[in-house]
């Protein structure tokens, strides 16, 4: 049986491989069990002075997410095993958050959902040219999940709201230029830079010697192709009514906002809703801990809601891309019907003793 997940000590540094090429990487139980079990193990190990998470040699893609197919299935009957993959994964989240040493993750290719909270919350990130961002999550009627309501509202103005309600995609530099990533290495020098973290002493002044090994082979960044619309996006975004931000936008009567309602309108109204109020709420919180208790609240709910059925059916199963959303539009989805999403879990709110 392939690990799907390799993890190593080698000269100080413990290397974390994602080997799922099939799915590119996209995490299963498994492979949040192993990930977790690795980084607890090297917390407070001596021997580990730095970590480095990438994927296989050869193989596309960091991580696509997570598995969507397992959970649309638990969503079909009792939803368990949807949610012991969040519970695990949440916990993972949080232990790359509170890692005490440097992270590095080298985000070489696709990075979304769960690529993207396997990355972000560590101290160091690379993206490259091919690197390709995404929280696509309210196209299928989920969310954006694995610490999006801590770090998407915390980047700058209102492009963590619109990159959550959108899904909209970042591209190699713009993953830099929007501090998603920390620098911005060519995919041509990457096996340089491994070669020279694997010959490093890091036992002394780990996270100094890294940032002096990256800046060495970081490129300029110019300003981001989002930049241009910031404007529009800090003012049509900070509503706190999907409708209004819709409503900003179509005010606006430009090309680019006309495109965002577009793009919004195909989107599920109940998660766009959803996503809105995870920001806003994720945006108040004091701790990370106290966000990803929110999240799993979220994610018991939704892995049984319509909408993510339907969306997993028309994206990933019959691929017709011809959702039918319930309600149909943002008008139709009222307070009530999000606010349920968020409440309370009693005896099955989210552990993360231990972290």
């Amino acid at each position: 049986m392939i690990d799907t997940v390799r993890s190593e000590i080698r000269g100080g540094v413990g290397y974390i491989t994602l080997n799922r090429p099939e799915a590119l990487h996209a995490l299963n139980l498994p492979m949040c069990e192993a990930i977790l079990a690795a980084l607890q193990s090297w917390r407070d190990n001596d021997d580990v002075n730095l970590v480095v998470i990438d994927h296989a040699e050869g193989t596309r893609g960091f991580c696509a997410g997570g598995d969507i197919a397992m959970l649309a299935r638990s969503g079909k009957s009792d939803g368990g095993q949807a949610r012991a993959f969040f519970a695990e994964e949440y916990r993972m989240n949080a232990a790359i958050k509170a890692f005490p040493k440097p992270y590095l993750a080298l985000i070489d290719g696709v990075t979304m959902g769960g690529g993207v909270g396997l990355s972000v919350h560590g101290s160091h990130r690379v993206a490259t040219e091919r690197t390709l961002f995404a929280m696509p999550e309210t196209g299928i009627g989920l969310f954006p999940d694995v610490g999006g309501g801590w770090f998407l509202p915390r980047l700058t103005g209102e492009l963590g709201t619109w990159l959550a309600l959108t899904g909209a995609r970042l591209k190699g530099g713009d993953v830099v230029a929007a501090r998603i990533a920390t620098h911005f290495v060519s995919s041509d020098s990457l096996a340089d830079l491994k070669v020279q973290i694997a010959a490093t002493d890091f036992s002394v002044g780990a996270t100094q010697m890294l940032d002096e090994i990256l800046s060495g082979f970081s490129q300029t960044i110019p300003a981001g192709s989002f930049e241009p619309h910031l404007d529009i996006i800090n003012r049509c975004f900070a509503h706190d009514q999907a409708e209004a931000i819709v409503a900003a936008l179509e005010a606006d009567r430009g090309e680019w906002a006309d495109q965002q309602v577009e793009t919004l309108r195909k989107k599920s109204p109940e998660t766009v809703k959803v996503a809105l109020r995870q920001i806003r709420e994720g945006g108040a919180c004091d701790t990370f801990e106290e966000n990803m208790a929110m999240e799993y609240r979220i994610g018991w709910r939704k892995v049984q809601s319509a909408d993510f059925l339907e969306g997993v059916r028309a994206v990933i199963v019959d691929k017709d891309h011809a959702p039918k959303w319930l309600p149909a539009t943002l008008e139709g989805v009222t307070d009530a019907d999000v606010a349920r999403y968020f409440a309370p879990l009693g005896p099955d709110e989210l552990d993360l003793g231990g972290i």
